[in-house]
C-alpha cells in the first residue's frame, strides 16, 4: 500500500483500515477505480463503508476540478447553464472580446495555486500523522495527533437577500450566479415563508434541493390556530388581509376541503402522500440535470401558482416548508459562500421565526433590495432593515449593508441607444445619492452600523444578460461579482492551515534536536513570565469593559421601570381597527406577531428597549463586527508571548519558538471567533430574558374569548408588567453582566491551558520517540513563505 492511501485513510478518520486495506496491496491507482461491490468486501461494516464512500466521492470530484482548472488557466464567466452562456455570448460586440486583466488573471492563477498548496500541505499532514499513529502513545504523541487533527479550512460567509414580493430579488441571485434559470420568478406569486439557501454542490455536478419541513406537531398546532381564528372572525374581519393570508395557506395545501374539515382530519396522511418525508421527519432531496428543470420541480414547495389546471387542482406544500437548499455545482462563487432569500421580518412559525433569527444573526452581508423606481421612499425595504438593524449589528455580525436598486434599465423616453444609457446612468447616480441621504437619517440603525458599512447598488439582471443599452459594468452586476469573489478568497484559510503544519512540524523537528537544552529552561521561564503578565492586562481590559456595561445597565433598568407602564398602554389601547384580533395573535405567539404586510410587533421588544438603548453605542465600540478591535478582541489580537523576540536572542530553541508563535496566532484566530459569536447571545439576553418573565403572562392573555376579552387582555398584561417590572428588569440586566464574566473567564482559562501545555510540550518535554520530519518541514516552510509573499503582494496591490 503507498503512502497516498494510508494518508487518505487517516486524513478521514478510517485509520482503522490501514491493515486491511494494506493486506489487499490497496495503492492510489487502485483506489480511485473501487466499485461499490470492491468496497462492501473490503468495509463490511455499514458505519465506516458509508463514511468511506462519502470521501471517496468527494476525492474524485476534487480531482476532477482541479484538472478542469489546470485546463483552463483563463478564467470564464460564472454562467453554468447553457442558457446562461449563450445570453452572456450575446452582449453587446464592442465588449464581447473582453479577456480579464492581468490582476484578475493572477487572482486567479493564484487561487489555483494556492488550492494546489493546501492540498499537497493536507496530505503531508496526513503522513505525518500516520507516522505518529505507529509510534507510542506519548503525551506529546497525543499532543501532536490532536494539534493535527484541529487543522481545519471551514471559512464560510452568509449573505442575507431582503426585499418584498416582485423587487427582483430571485432575477438579481440568477444574474449574479450566472443561472438564469435557477430560482423561479415572474409569473409565480413568492411565498414569503419560505427561506431558500443557495450554495455550491461539492459532491455532485447535479443541481440539487434539500427540503426541510416543520414538523408534523408544529403543522397540527398550527392548523388548530388557523380554524380557530378564522372560526372566531366575524363578517367584516374575514375580508382583513390576515383572514386572507390564513386562507391562502389552507388552500395552497387542501384545495377547497378544509372549509368543511376539522384540524383533526386536516391531518390525515392521504393529504401527504406526495411528501412522506414529511410525515417521517426527514428531509426531501430533488436531483436534477438543469438549473431549469429544478426551478421547475421547486414550485411548489416555495411559492404559490396557479392551482387549477385543466380542471385539476394542483397541491402546493410551501406552507409545510421550513428552509430550502439549493446546491449549484461548477459555480466559483459559491465556494465559500451562502445566499440565502428571507422573509423581511421572520415567520409566524415558531421554528422558521427562530431558524430565521439565527440565519440574520449568521450574516456577514445583507442585501435589501428593492426597484429603483422608489428606492428611497420604499416603506418595506427601510421597514426591513430598522425591524432587523439591532439582529444583524450588535445581534449579529453583519460587517456590510448592501442596498441594491433593481430595474435600473426600466426607463420611458426615447428609444435612441446612446439617450437612454445616458438616461439611466444619470437617474442611477440620482438614485443612489437619495438613498445614501435617506440611510443618514435612521438614527437607530446609525447604533449598530457605520456609514462606511453602507453601499449602493443600482443594477439591471435583464440587461446584464441581453445587453441592449447598458455595458455590463453600468448593469453592476459585475461588481456584486467581484464583490462574491473577495469573499471567495481562500487566501487566509489556506494561509491559516499551512502556518499551523509549519509551526506542528517544527515542533516535532525540534524535539529531536538536544542542541541548547539548558538554554530552553531560561527561554521557558521567560515565557511563563510573558504569559502571566498578557493574561493580566486581558483580565484588566475586560473587566473594565464589564465595569461599563453595569453602569449603563444600571440606568436602563432605572428607565425601564418608570416608562414600562406607559410605554405598554400606548400600544394596548391602539384605536386600530380589529386591534383586539391583532392582540390575540400577539400573546398566542408569546409577544411576537408578524402582520401580513411585513410589519413586526415584539412586546419583548419593545419592554427591553431603554436596556438596549442604553448599551447600544457602548457594546458596539466593544464588540464591533468589523476588524480586530475592540475590548475583547483588541485585547486578545495585541496578546502576545513575544516569541519574534526570543527566537533572536535564542537560536538553539527557534523551531519550538515557532511552533509557540504558531499556536499563539491560532488561538488568538479561535477566541475572536468565540467572542464573534457570544456577543449575539450576550447582547440578545436581555430581550430573552424578558421574554420569560412574560411568557406566564402571554399565556393567561391568550385564553380569554368573547365579548371583553380585549379588556381582560389588556388588563392581564398591564398589571403581570406593574407587578414583574421592579424584578424583571434587574434580571435581565444579571443575566448580562453574568454572560460577560462567563466570557472573560473563558478566554482567560483557553489562553492560559492552552498555552501552559504548549510551552511544557515544547520545552519541558524529552520524547524520543518522535518521528523527524526535516523533508516535510521544507517542504511546507516553501508554501509557508511563498503564502507570505502573497500576502505582501495582495497588500501592496490594494494600497
Amino acid at each position: 500500500m503507498d503512502d497516498f492511501v494510508c494518508n487518505k485513510l487517516t486524513e478521514w478518520g478510517l485509520s482503522e483500515l490501514i491493515d486491511r486495506f494494506k493486506d489487499h496491496s490497496m495503492d492510489k491507482e487502485s483506489l480511485y477505480d473501487l466499485d461499490d461491490q470492491d468496497i462492501k468486501d473490503l468495509i463490511p461494516a455499514v458505519g465506516p463503508r458509508a463514511k468511506f464512500k462519502k470521501r471517496l466521492k468527494q476525492l474524485k470530484e476534487e480531482q476532477n476540478t482541479n484538472q478542469e482548472a489546470a485546463n483552463s488557466p483563463v478564467p470564464v464567466s460564472p454562467a453554468t447553464s447553457d442558457k446562461g452562456k449563450r445570453n452572456l455570448d450575446l452582449q453587446d460586440e464592442s465588449i464581447k472580446k473582453q479577456q480579464p486583466n492581468k490582476r484578475q488573471r493572477d487572482k486567479k492563477t493564484q487561487s489555483y495555486t494556492e488550492s494546489v498548496i493546501l492540498s499537497d500541505v493536507k496530505d503531508i499532514m496526513g503522513s505525518v500523522l500516520k507516522k505518529l499513529h505507529h509510534q507510542d502513545k506519548t503525551n506529546l504523541n497525543n499532543f501532536l495527533r490532536t494539534k493535527i487533527h484541529d487543522l481545519k479550512t471551514d471559512k464560510k460567509e452568509l449573505i442575507g437577500v431582503f426585499g418584498r414580493t416582485g423587487a427582483g430579488k430571485s432575477s438579481l441571485i440568477n444574474a449574479v450566479l450566472g443561472e438564469e434559470d435557477l430560482l423561479p420568478s415572474g409569473d409565480v406569486i413568492a411565498c414569503t415563508s419560505v427561506m431558500i439557501k443557495v450554495e455550491a454542490n461539492m459532491r455532485s455536478s447535479k443541481y440539487e434541493a434539500d427540503i426541510e419541513f416543520i414538523t408534523s406537531e408544529e403543522w397540527k398546532d398550527e392548523i388548530w390556530t388557523m380554524k380557530q381564528f378564522l372560526g372566531n372572525a366575524d363578517e367584516e374581519w374575514q375580508k382583513d388581509a390576515d383572514c386572507r393570508d390564513v386562507v391562502e395557506k389552507l388552500s395552497a395545501l387542501y384545495g377547497e376541503e378544509w372549509k368543511h374539515k376539522s384540524p383533526e382530519n386536516l391531518v390525515d396522511v392521504k393529504y401527504f402522500s406526495e411528501i412522506e418525508e414529511f410525515l417521517q421527519s426527514q428531509r426531501k432531496t430533488l436531483t436534477c440535470g438543469s438549473a431549469k428543470e429544478l426551478s421547475a420541480k421547486l414550485v411548489r414547495y416555495t411559492r404559490s401558482t396557479s392551482r387549477r389546471r385543466q380542471g385539476e387542482v394542483t397541491r402546493c406544500f410551501w406552507p409545510l416548508v421550513k428552509c430550502v437548499t439549493v446546491k449549484v455545482p461548477n459555480n466559483d462563487l459559491l465556494q465559500h459562500v451562502t445566499l440565502v432569500d428571507l422573509p423581511g421580518n421572520g415567520d409566524r412559525n415558531k421554528s422558521r421565526a427562530k431558524m430565521w433569527k439565527g440565519i440574520v444573526g449568521d450574516c456577514s452581508t445583507v442585501w435589501i433590495v428593492t426597484e429603483i423606481n422608489r428606492a428611497a421612499s420604499e416603506d418595506d425595504a427601510w421597514e426591513i432593515l430598522e425591524s432587523t438593524c439591532s439582529l444583524m449589528g450588535n445581534g449579529g455580525q453583519c460587517q456590510r449593508i448592501h442596498f441594491i436598486c433593481t430595474k435600473s434599465d426600466v426607463i420611458g423616453g426615447s428609444n435612441d441607444d446612446a439617450d437612454v444609457r445616458a438616461r439611466i446612468v444619470q437617474r442611477n447616480a440620482t438614485a443612489k445619492e437619495e438613498v445614501i441621504v435617506e440611510y443618514g437619517s435612521l438614527n437607530q440603525v446609525k447604533k449598530h452600523f457605520s456609514d462606511d458599512c453602507f453601499k449602493v447598488f443600482t443594477v439591471s439582471s435583464d440587461e446584464f444578460l441581453k445587453g441592449q443599452h447598458l455595458n455590463p459594468e453600468d448593469t453592476e452586476i459585475p461588481q456584486l461579482q467581484d464583490f462574491l469573489k473577495g469573499l471567495n478568497d481562500c487566501h487566509s484559510e489556506t494561509l491559516n492551515y499551512v502556518t499551523g503544519a509549519y509551526g506542528i512540524l517544527s515542533l516535532m523537528h525540534g524535539a529531536n534536536s538536544t542542541e541548547g537544552n539548558g538554554k530552553k529552561t531560561d527561554v521557558c521561564a521567560e515565557l511563563e513570565n510573558n504569559l502571566s503578565h498578557q493574561l493580566g492586562q486581558v483580565k484588566q481590559a475586560v473587566e473594565d469593559a464589564h465595569k461599563a456595561f453595569e453602569t449603563r445597565l444600571i440606568e436602563g433598568v432605572e428607565k425601564s421601570q418608570s416608562s414600562c407602564e406607559r410605554s405598554m398602554s400606548s400600544f394596548l389601547y391602539s384605536s386600530a381597527r380589529g386591534f383586539h384580533r391583532t392582540l390575540k395573535c400577539v400573546v398566542q405567539k408569546d409577544g411576537v406577531h408578524k402582520t401580513t404586510k411585513g410589519k413586526q410587533i415584539n412586546l419583548n421588544v419593545k419592554l427591553a428597549s431603554w436596556l438596549t438603548d442604553g448599551i447600544d453605542e457602548e457594546f458596539r465600540k466593544t464588540f464591533p463586527n468589523e476588524g480586530k478591535c475592540g475590548s475583547f478582541n483588541g485585547v486578545i489580537s495585541s496578546f502576545s508571548l513575544d516569541t519574534e523576540r526570543l527566537m533572536k536572542e535564542n537560536q538553539s530553541p527557534k523551531l519550538q519558538l515557532i511552533f509557540l508563535k504558531t499556536e499563539e496566532e491560532k488561538m488568538k484566530t479561535k477566541l475572536n471567533k468565540t467572542v464573534r459569536e457570544r456577543k449575539k447571545t450576550i447582547y440578545n439576553s436581555l430581550t430573552e430574558t424578558i421574554e420569560k418573565t412574560m411568557l406566564d403572562c402571554y399565556k393567561r392573555a391568550a385564553e380569554f374569548s368573547g365579548p371583553d376579552s380585549l379588556k381582560y387582555m389588556r388588563d392581564t398584561i398591564l398589571e403581570h408588567v406593574r407587578v414583574s417590572k421592579d424584578m424583571m428588569f434587574e434580571e435581565a440586566k444579571a443575566a448580562m453582566l453574568k454572560l460577560l464574566n462567563d466570557l472573560k473567564e473563558e478566554i482567560l482559562k483557553t489562553l492560559q491551558e492552552t498555552l501552559e501545555e504548549s510551552i511544557e510540550l515544547s520545552l519541558k518535554t524529552d520524547d524520543n520517540s518522535i518521528p523527524d520530519v526535516p523533508d516535510e518541514l521544507e517542504k511546507v516552510l516553501k508554501y509557508y513563505n511563498e503564502l507570505k509573499d502573497n500576502s505582501k503582494e495582495l497588500i501592496f496591490q490594494l494600497g
